[in-house]
């Protein structure tokens, strides 16, 4: 394929309203050339509506949207030199694979002659060119979602736009797509990418950054590391990955109390006295007694194939383990020991993100979906 047009997003303080009611509130965020940006976050975060922007599917009541350095805010969606996939699909059922992918060509009035070649090409990138000439309803759902990705790569877009879609496949359909997109992101290297999700597993996977959304704000970017070791807010740590939240009070420099346990953990410049959130990813904590030990009684326990959830009760607290396959895991009601190591731990203030759209379980960390 030839060079594709400009890439790179720029949202300028871009806030879209319907009706008076805000759906996305001053949204600033720069996506750079051939960068894979995953918006994440519960339905109703404004993730979707942020696309549909840069889309022009909607116009802005304030800010201004950028494509490449260029002002596209008042630009009618077919001369923004995008490629956008739904979750839907939106193949034609009465045309061929290869009419489907010629579709958007056409549309842009490329030239006739250079039409088959650049379906051939695009159909080759997603690994469809020997299905050229069937129908949709001849194709699995993977299938014609691949087709999908290659319409829209076809007009050869500095920007793909992707909102959700993975959503429709079964989940062995929906890994083997994520790896065939992070495989076409490295032939394509130039194209910047736009992925929405509420999907974590997909975002960690394919995103080079991050950006949390929730209650139509942006809530946190970084990169999928930075969000999942380090995060910056309950909200951001609840939903990237799953995450042991538990209140806390500084005690001094590097001590915190939960209720009468004193905790040693990465608290500098914290103020003694401040009420803050003890996070712990459930993988760094360990079965029996060692620095920061949390006594309780076991609640439940799950197994999932190479390692044991074991969820305890700590003073009224629940604490999430992953525990390496246990050949004799605890029973229910059972006496338990776990640690953890202070180095793992990361305190946040108090009440930091809008909890809300994560759902009732946010603040124990058992998020949706399948995460780390």
């Amino acid at each position: 394929m030839n060079a594709p047009a400009p890439s790179g997003i720029r949202f300028d303080g871009v806030t879209v309203s319907y009706g008076g009611t805000v759906v996305l509130d001053r949204l600033d965020l720069t996506v750079g050339p051939g960068e894979v940006m995953a918006l994440l976050g519960p339905s109703g975060s404004g993730k979707t509506t942020a696309l549909r922007a840069v889309a022009g599917f909607v116009r802005p009541a304030a800010g201004r949207v950028f494509l490449g350095g260029r002002d596209v805010t008042a630009l009618p969606p077919h001369r923004r030199g995008i490629g956008m996939v739904v979750q839907s699909y939106a193949l034609f059922p009465h045309l061929k694979v290869k009419d489907n992918v010629a579709f958007g060509l056409k549309a842009h009035r490329t030239p006739k002659a250079e039409i088959p070649g650049r379906v051939t090409r695009a159909l080759e990138l997603v690994g469809m060119a020997a299905y050229a000439d069937r129908h949709p309803r001849e194709l699995s759902g993977g299938q014609q979602q691949r087709v999908a990705i290659a319409r829209a790569l076809a007009i050869r877009p500095g920007v793909l736009l992707l909102d959700e879609p993975l959503s429709a496949l079964d989940a062995r359909l929906r890994s083997g797509m994520l790896a065939e997109l992070a495989r076409l992101h490295r032939e394509l290297p130039d194209v910047s990418i736009l992925y929405v999700t509420h999907d974590q597993v997909e975002a960690l996977t394919l995103a080079d950054r991050i950006a949390v959304m929730d209650r139509s704000r942006l809530q946190d970017c970084g990169t999928p590391e930075e969000l999942y070791r380090r995060p910056r807010t309950e909200f951001t740590a609840s939903f990237v990955g799953n995450a042991n939240l538990l209140p806390v009070t500084v005690a001094g420099a590097g001590a915190v109390r939960l209720g009468d346990r004193s905790l040693r953990v990465p608290a500098e410049g914290a103020a003694p006295g401040a009420t803050a959130t003890l996070c712990v990813r459930p993988h760094l904590v360990s079965l029996g007694d060692g620095p920061n030990a949390l006594t309780g009684s076991v609640t439940e326990v799950q197994w999932r194939g190479s390692t044991h959830r074991v969820h305890a009760d700590v003073d009224g607290h629940r604490v999430m383990a992953d525990l390496r396959e246990l050949r004799e895991p605890p029973a229910i009601g059972d006496p338990v020991t776990l640690h953890f190591a202070t180095e793992d731990a990361v305190l946040l203030p108090a009440g930091s993100g809008d909890m809300a759209g994560a759902g009732d379980t946010a603040r124990t960390g058992d998020t949706a979906g399948v995460g780390p």
